[in-house]
Protein backbone atom coordinates (compact mmCIF):
# COMPACT_ATOMS: atom_id res chain seq x y z
CA UNK A 1 0.00 0.00 0.00
CA UNK A 2 3.22 2.19 -0.29
CA UNK A 3 2.63 5.16 -2.28
CA UNK A 4 -1.18 6.03 -1.25
CA UNK A 5 -2.10 9.53 -0.06
CA UNK A 6 -5.06 9.55 2.75
CA UNK A 7 -6.69 12.78 3.66
CA UNK A 8 -7.46 12.91 7.20
CA UNK A 9 -10.29 16.15 7.72
CA UNK A 10 -10.92 17.01 11.06
CA UNK A 11 -11.25 20.42 13.07
CA UNK A 12 -8.92 19.48 15.84
CA UNK A 13 -5.20 19.99 15.99
CA UNK A 14 -5.17 16.83 18.89
CA UNK A 15 -7.19 14.61 16.37
CA UNK A 16 -5.32 15.65 13.39
CA UNK A 17 -1.81 14.71 15.13
CA UNK A 18 -3.06 11.53 16.79
CA UNK A 19 -4.03 9.82 13.21
CA UNK A 20 -0.98 10.98 11.18
CA UNK A 21 0.84 9.35 13.88
CA UNK A 22 -1.16 6.36 12.95
CA UNK A 23 -0.28 6.44 10.03
CA UNK A 24 3.01 7.65 9.08
CA UNK A 25 5.54 5.39 7.66
CA UNK A 26 2.60 3.49 5.58
CA UNK A 27 1.11 6.28 4.06
CA UNK A 28 1.36 9.75 2.79
CA UNK A 29 -1.19 12.14 4.19
CA UNK A 30 -2.78 15.63 3.77
CA UNK A 31 -4.69 17.83 6.32
CA UNK A 32 -7.96 19.47 6.11
CA UNK A 33 -9.49 21.22 8.96
CA UNK A 34 -12.66 22.28 7.37
CA UNK A 35 -15.31 20.75 4.74
CA UNK A 36 -14.70 23.02 2.38
CA UNK A 37 -10.64 22.76 2.37
CA UNK A 38 -11.73 18.58 2.32
CA UNK A 39 -13.64 19.07 -0.88
CA UNK A 40 -11.31 20.99 -2.29
CA UNK A 41 -8.66 18.84 -1.52
CA UNK A 42 -10.65 15.50 -2.56
CA UNK A 43 -11.13 17.69 -6.16
CA UNK A 44 -6.93 18.27 -7.08
CA UNK A 45 -5.30 16.83 -9.40
CA UNK A 46 -3.83 14.37 -7.11
CA UNK A 47 -6.95 12.74 -5.58
CA UNK A 48 -6.38 10.94 -2.11
CA UNK A 49 -6.92 7.06 -2.22
CA UNK A 50 -8.82 7.64 0.87
CA UNK A 51 -10.48 10.17 3.05
CA UNK A 52 -10.99 10.05 6.63
CA UNK A 53 -13.72 12.20 7.83
CA UNK A 54 -14.84 13.81 10.85
CA UNK A 55 -18.34 14.72 11.14
CA UNK A 56 -18.22 17.87 13.60
CA UNK A 57 -16.74 20.80 12.06
CA UNK A 58 -17.60 24.33 12.05
CA UNK A 59 -18.17 25.44 7.77
CA UNK A 60 -19.39 22.05 6.03
CA UNK A 61 -20.40 19.14 8.70
CA UNK A 62 -19.45 15.86 7.60
CA UNK A 63 -22.16 14.46 6.48
CA UNK A 64 -22.38 17.10 3.61
CA UNK A 65 -19.29 16.87 2.57
CA UNK A 66 -19.59 12.93 2.22
CA UNK A 67 -22.59 13.54 0.27
CA UNK A 68 -21.08 16.21 -2.16
CA UNK A 69 -18.01 13.61 -2.46
CA UNK A 70 -20.41 11.62 -4.10
CA UNK A 71 -22.43 13.29 -6.21
CA UNK A 72 -19.63 14.40 -7.82
CA UNK A 73 -18.82 12.20 -10.67
CA UNK A 74 -14.86 12.61 -10.48
CA UNK A 75 -14.39 12.11 -6.32
CA UNK A 76 -17.88 9.74 -6.23
CA UNK A 77 -14.97 6.59 -6.31
CA UNK A 78 -13.16 7.64 -3.28
CA UNK A 79 -12.98 5.40 -0.16
CA UNK A 80 -14.79 7.40 2.67
CA UNK A 81 -14.15 5.94 6.46
CA UNK A 82 -16.61 8.67 9.47
CA UNK A 83 -13.52 8.91 12.08
CA UNK A 84 -15.99 10.97 14.79
CA UNK A 85 -17.11 10.49 18.30
CA UNK A 86 -20.98 10.41 17.24
CA UNK A 87 -21.44 6.56 17.98
CA UNK A 88 -25.02 6.02 17.99
CA UNK A 89 -26.78 3.82 15.40
CA UNK A 90 -28.40 6.43 13.81
CA UNK A 91 -25.92 8.56 13.15
CA UNK A 92 -23.76 5.33 11.76
CA UNK A 93 -26.91 4.42 9.29
CA UNK A 94 -26.78 7.98 7.97
CA UNK A 95 -23.19 8.05 7.13
CA UNK A 96 -22.93 5.31 5.28
CA UNK A 97 -26.13 5.71 3.70
CA UNK A 98 -24.21 8.63 2.41
CA UNK A 99 -22.22 6.35 0.86
CA UNK A 100 -19.12 5.86 3.19
CA UNK A 101 -17.44 2.45 3.04
CA UNK A 102 -17.43 2.46 7.21
CA UNK A 103 -17.93 3.95 10.25
CA UNK A 104 -15.56 4.17 13.33
CA UNK A 105 -16.04 5.47 16.50
CA UNK A 106 -13.88 7.88 18.52
CA UNK A 107 -12.14 7.11 20.82
CA UNK A 108 -10.39 4.56 18.33
CA UNK A 109 -7.36 2.33 18.35
CA UNK A 110 -4.46 2.45 16.11
CA UNK A 111 -4.59 -1.13 15.21
CA UNK A 112 -8.46 -0.95 13.96
CA UNK A 113 -8.16 2.37 12.07
CA UNK A 114 -4.83 0.82 10.38
CA UNK A 115 -6.52 -2.44 9.41
CA UNK A 116 -10.40 -0.74 8.54
CA UNK A 117 -7.77 1.85 6.35
CA UNK A 118 -5.68 -1.20 5.02
CA UNK A 119 -8.80 -3.20 3.84
CA UNK A 120 -10.65 -0.30 2.13
CA UNK A 121 -7.92 0.72 0.35
CA UNK A 122 -6.97 -3.06 -1.04
CA UNK A 123 -11.03 -3.38 -1.83
CA UNK A 124 -10.88 -0.44 -3.22
CA UNK A 125 -7.89 -1.31 -5.64
CA UNK A 126 -9.45 -4.81 -6.36
CA UNK A 127 -12.39 -3.36 -7.56
CA UNK A 128 -10.76 -0.59 -10.02
CA UNK A 129 -8.40 -3.71 -10.92
CA UNK A 130 -11.73 -5.97 -11.79
CA UNK A 131 -13.80 -2.94 -13.49
CA UNK A 132 -11.11 -2.46 -16.02
CA UNK A 133 -10.72 -6.21 -16.84
CA UNK A 134 -14.69 -6.17 -17.26
CA UNK A 135 -14.09 -2.85 -19.56
CA UNK A 136 -11.38 -4.85 -21.73
CA UNK A 137 -13.62 -7.80 -21.41
CA UNK A 138 -16.83 -5.89 -22.70
CA UNK A 139 -14.73 -4.30 -25.53
CA UNK A 140 -13.07 -7.79 -26.76
CA UNK A 141 -16.76 -8.74 -26.47
CA UNK A 142 -17.49 -6.25 -28.68
CA UNK A 143 -15.10 -6.86 -31.17
CA UNK A 144 -16.04 -10.70 -30.87
CA UNK A 145 -19.32 -9.66 -31.64
CA UNK A 146 -18.64 -7.36 -34.97
CA UNK A 147 -16.52 -10.16 -36.09
CA UNK A 148 -19.10 -13.04 -35.85
CA UNK A 149 -21.41 -10.95 -37.54
CA UNK A 150 -18.83 -10.03 -40.96
CA UNK A 151 -17.90 -14.08 -40.67
CA UNK A 152 -21.80 -14.52 -40.97
CA UNK A 153 -22.07 -13.04 -43.87
CA UNK A 154 -19.83 -16.08 -45.40
CA UNK A 155 -21.62 -18.50 -43.64
CA UNK A 156 -25.29 -19.98 -44.07
CA UNK A 157 -27.00 -18.57 -41.03
CA UNK A 158 -27.63 -22.41 -40.31
CA UNK A 159 -24.30 -23.23 -40.58
CA UNK A 160 -23.15 -20.24 -38.79
CA UNK A 161 -25.43 -20.49 -35.71
CA UNK A 162 -24.73 -24.08 -35.48
CA UNK A 163 -20.79 -23.40 -34.53
CA UNK A 164 -21.21 -20.74 -32.47
CA UNK A 165 -23.79 -22.48 -30.44
CA UNK A 166 -21.74 -25.83 -29.96
CA UNK A 167 -23.86 -28.08 -32.34
CA UNK A 168 -21.21 -28.78 -34.63
CA UNK A 169 -17.20 -28.95 -34.74
CA UNK A 170 -15.17 -27.16 -36.94
CA UNK A 171 -13.84 -30.37 -38.48
CA UNK A 172 -13.32 -32.58 -41.56
CA UNK A 173 -16.43 -34.47 -41.36
CA UNK A 174 -19.35 -35.37 -43.84
CA UNK A 175 -22.79 -37.25 -43.90
CA UNK A 176 -24.45 -38.99 -46.09
CA UNK A 177 -28.00 -37.50 -46.18
CA UNK A 178 -30.96 -37.64 -49.01
CA UNK A 179 -31.05 -33.53 -49.56
CA UNK A 180 -32.76 -31.36 -51.72
CA UNK A 181 -30.58 -29.95 -54.14
CA UNK A 182 -31.45 -25.98 -56.01
CA UNK A 183 -29.30 -24.75 -58.63
CA UNK A 184 -29.94 -21.71 -60.58
CA UNK A 185 -28.29 -19.41 -62.95
CA UNK A 186 -28.96 -16.92 -65.48
CA UNK A 187 -29.54 -17.79 -69.13
CA UNK A 188 -27.48 -16.74 -71.82
CA UNK A 189 -25.12 -14.67 -69.02
CA UNK A 190 -22.31 -13.53 -70.91
CA UNK A 191 -24.06 -12.41 -74.13
CA UNK A 192 -26.76 -10.19 -71.97
CA UNK A 193 -24.32 -8.51 -69.82
CA UNK A 194 -21.19 -8.14 -72.73
CA UNK A 195 -22.00 -4.56 -73.36
CA UNK A 196 -22.72 -3.64 -69.64
CA UNK A 197 -20.46 -1.41 -67.24
CA UNK A 198 -18.55 -3.54 -64.56
CA UNK A 199 -20.52 -1.08 -62.13
CA UNK A 200 -24.03 -1.55 -63.29
CA UNK A 201 -23.50 -5.37 -63.76
CA UNK A 202 -21.55 -5.41 -60.48
CA UNK A 203 -25.14 -3.71 -58.79
CA UNK A 204 -27.50 -5.77 -60.92
CA UNK A 205 -26.09 -9.14 -60.25
CA UNK A 206 -25.48 -7.94 -56.20
CA UNK A 207 -29.02 -6.71 -56.11
CA UNK A 208 -30.23 -10.03 -57.66
CA UNK A 209 -28.34 -12.41 -55.69
CA UNK A 210 -29.67 -10.07 -52.25
CA UNK A 211 -33.43 -10.57 -53.49
CA UNK A 212 -33.04 -14.09 -54.15
CA UNK A 213 -31.12 -14.98 -50.60
CA UNK A 214 -33.78 -13.15 -48.77
CA UNK A 215 -36.41 -15.92 -50.41
CA UNK A 216 -34.06 -17.92 -49.99
CA UNK A 217 -33.80 -18.08 -46.24
CA UNK A 218 -37.25 -17.27 -45.95
CA UNK A 219 -37.87 -21.06 -47.02
CA UNK A 220 -35.21 -22.52 -44.55
CA UNK A 221 -32.38 -23.22 -47.51
CA UNK A 222 -29.10 -23.85 -46.83
CA UNK A 223 -27.13 -21.23 -48.95
CA UNK A 224 -24.10 -23.07 -50.50
CA UNK A 225 -21.88 -20.98 -52.90
CA UNK A 226 -22.77 -18.27 -55.58
CA UNK A 227 -20.39 -19.50 -58.57
CA UNK A 228 -20.35 -16.51 -61.25
CA UNK A 229 -23.90 -16.40 -61.92
CA UNK A 230 -25.21 -19.40 -60.49
CA UNK A 231 -26.70 -19.99 -56.57
CA UNK A 232 -26.49 -23.57 -54.99
CA UNK A 233 -28.84 -24.09 -52.38
CA UNK A 234 -30.58 -26.95 -50.53
CA UNK A 235 -32.58 -28.61 -48.22
CA UNK A 236 -32.10 -31.23 -44.91
CA UNK A 237 -28.99 -30.35 -43.66
CA UNK A 238 -27.99 -28.90 -41.33
CA UNK A 239 -31.56 -28.80 -40.52
CA UNK A 240 -34.14 -30.91 -41.74
CA UNK A 241 -38.06 -30.96 -41.18
CA UNK A 242 -38.15 -34.69 -43.25
CA UNK A 243 -37.50 -35.22 -46.74
CA UNK A 244 -40.95 -34.08 -47.90
CA UNK A 245 -41.27 -31.08 -46.16
CA UNK A 246 -37.84 -30.49 -47.65
CA UNK A 247 -38.66 -30.91 -50.55
CA UNK A 248 -41.96 -29.09 -50.76
CA UNK A 249 -40.37 -26.01 -49.11
CA UNK A 250 -37.68 -25.92 -52.09
CA UNK A 251 -40.41 -26.49 -54.47
CA UNK A 252 -41.76 -23.61 -53.02
CA UNK A 253 -39.01 -21.42 -52.90
CA UNK A 254 -38.25 -21.94 -56.33
CA UNK A 255 -41.84 -20.93 -57.60
CA UNK A 256 -41.61 -17.87 -55.14
CA UNK A 257 -38.07 -16.51 -57.13
CA UNK A 258 -39.57 -16.90 -60.37
CA UNK A 259 -42.29 -14.95 -59.35
CA UNK A 260 -40.29 -12.29 -57.99
CA UNK A 261 -37.68 -12.16 -61.22
CA UNK A 262 -40.89 -10.96 -62.48
CA UNK A 263 -40.76 -7.76 -60.01
CA UNK A 264 -37.10 -7.71 -60.89
CA UNK A 265 -37.40 -7.48 -64.76
CA UNK A 266 -40.08 -4.68 -64.37
CA UNK A 267 -37.07 -2.93 -62.07
CA UNK A 268 -34.29 -3.33 -64.65
CA UNK A 269 -36.34 -2.39 -67.88
CA UNK A 270 -37.17 1.04 -66.16
CA UNK A 271 -33.78 1.56 -64.99
CA UNK A 272 -33.02 1.12 -69.18
CA UNK A 273 -31.74 -2.37 -69.58
CA UNK A 274 -33.12 -3.88 -72.71
CA UNK A 275 -32.16 -7.27 -71.46
CA UNK A 276 -32.92 -8.18 -68.55
CA UNK A 277 -31.84 -11.31 -66.55
CA UNK A 278 -34.14 -14.55 -66.64
CA UNK A 279 -32.97 -17.50 -64.09
CA UNK A 280 -33.53 -21.21 -64.77
CA UNK A 281 -33.51 -23.27 -61.97
CA UNK A 282 -33.12 -27.05 -61.53
CA UNK A 283 -34.06 -29.28 -58.41
CA UNK A 284 -33.21 -32.91 -57.50
CA UNK A 285 -33.64 -34.93 -54.36
CA UNK A 286 -31.37 -37.85 -53.65
CA UNK A 287 -28.53 -38.97 -51.61
CA UNK A 288 -25.27 -36.40 -51.07
CA UNK A 289 -22.38 -36.40 -48.96
CA UNK A 290 -22.63 -33.10 -46.86
CA UNK A 291 -20.72 -31.28 -44.51
CA UNK A 292 -16.77 -29.89 -44.58
CA UNK A 293 -14.48 -30.66 -47.26
CA UNK A 294 -10.76 -29.00 -47.96
CA UNK A 295 -7.68 -28.91 -45.72
CA UNK A 296 -7.44 -28.57 -41.52
CA UNK A 297 -6.47 -24.87 -42.49
CA UNK A 298 -9.41 -24.09 -45.37
CA UNK A 299 -12.59 -25.80 -45.48
CA UNK A 300 -15.46 -25.45 -46.89
CA UNK A 301 -18.93 -26.52 -45.58
CA UNK A 302 -20.83 -28.14 -49.02
CA UNK A 303 -22.07 -30.95 -50.80
CA UNK A 304 -20.77 -33.40 -53.31
CA UNK A 305 -22.07 -36.04 -55.37
CA UNK A 306 -23.10 -37.27 -58.82
CA UNK A 307 -27.49 -36.19 -57.17
CA UNK A 308 -25.81 -32.97 -57.00
CA UNK A 309 -24.86 -33.04 -60.68
CA UNK A 310 -28.01 -34.06 -61.73
CA UNK A 311 -29.52 -30.74 -60.12
CA UNK A 312 -26.66 -28.84 -62.18
CA UNK A 313 -27.84 -30.64 -65.66
CA UNK A 314 -31.71 -30.09 -64.91
CA UNK A 315 -31.09 -26.38 -64.30
CA UNK A 316 -28.94 -26.38 -67.65
CA UNK A 317 -32.04 -27.57 -69.23
CA UNK A 318 -34.66 -25.68 -68.13
CA UNK A 319 -36.32 -22.91 -70.26
CA UNK A 320 -35.75 -19.48 -69.38
CA UNK A 321 -37.88 -18.28 -66.17
CA UNK A 322 -38.32 -22.25 -65.51
CA UNK A 323 -38.22 -24.97 -62.88
CA UNK A 324 -36.85 -28.16 -63.59
CA UNK A 325 -37.10 -31.17 -61.30
CA UNK A 326 -36.22 -34.57 -61.05
CA UNK A 327 -38.90 -37.76 -60.86
CA UNK A 328 -37.77 -37.89 -57.09
CA UNK A 329 -38.44 -34.60 -56.32
CA UNK A 330 -41.77 -34.78 -58.79
CA UNK A 331 -43.20 -37.60 -56.39
CA UNK A 332 -42.61 -35.93 -52.85
CA UNK A 333 -44.23 -32.73 -54.00
CA UNK A 334 -47.12 -34.31 -57.11
CA UNK A 335 -49.59 -33.44 -55.21
CA UNK A 336 -48.85 -29.56 -55.03
CA UNK A 337 -48.09 -28.53 -58.18
CA UNK A 338 -48.65 -28.69 -61.94
CA UNK A 339 -46.27 -30.10 -64.03
CA UNK A 340 -45.42 -30.99 -67.58
CA UNK A 341 -43.30 -34.12 -68.47
CA UNK A 342 -40.15 -33.69 -70.31
CA UNK A 343 -38.76 -37.36 -70.61
CA UNK A 344 -35.62 -38.68 -69.53
CA UNK A 345 -32.09 -37.52 -69.14
CA UNK A 346 -28.57 -38.98 -68.35
CA UNK A 347 -26.16 -37.70 -65.97
CA UNK A 348 -22.49 -38.59 -66.13
CA UNK A 349 -21.95 -40.80 -62.67
CA UNK A 350 -25.84 -41.90 -62.33
CA UNK A 351 -26.59 -45.03 -63.89
CA UNK A 352 -30.51 -44.70 -64.28
CA UNK A 353 -32.31 -42.42 -66.99
CA UNK A 354 -33.86 -39.88 -64.80
CA UNK A 355 -37.06 -38.52 -66.06
CA UNK A 356 -38.09 -35.29 -65.58
CA UNK A 357 -40.32 -32.58 -65.31
CA UNK A 358 -41.49 -28.96 -65.59
CA UNK A 359 -43.15 -27.09 -63.11
CA UNK A 360 -46.29 -24.79 -64.53
CA UNK A 361 -47.78 -24.01 -61.78
CA UNK A 362 -48.29 -24.79 -57.77
CA UNK A 363 -51.95 -24.79 -56.11
CA UNK A 364 -51.82 -25.44 -52.63
CA UNK A 365 -52.22 -21.64 -52.06
CA UNK A 366 -48.34 -21.36 -51.15
CA UNK A 367 -45.23 -19.72 -52.36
Amino acid sequence: MSGKTILVVDDTPDNIAVVVGILRGQYQTRVATGGIKALEFARAAEKPDLILLDINMPDLDGYEVCARLKDDPETAGIPVIFLTSMESPEDEAKGLGLGAVDYIHKPFSPTVVKARVHTHLLLHDTLAKLEERNTALDEKTKMLEALSTKLSKYLSPQVYQSIFIGTRDVKLATERKRLTVFFSDIRDFTSTTGDMQPEDLTAMLNHYFSEMSSIALSYGATIDKFIGDAMVMFFGDPETNGIEEDARACVRMAVAMQRHMLVLQQEWRGMGFEQPFDMRIGINTGYCNVGNFGSSDRMDYTIIGGEVNLAARLEAAADPGGILISYPTYALVRDIVHTEERGTIVVKGIRREVQVFAITGIFDGTT
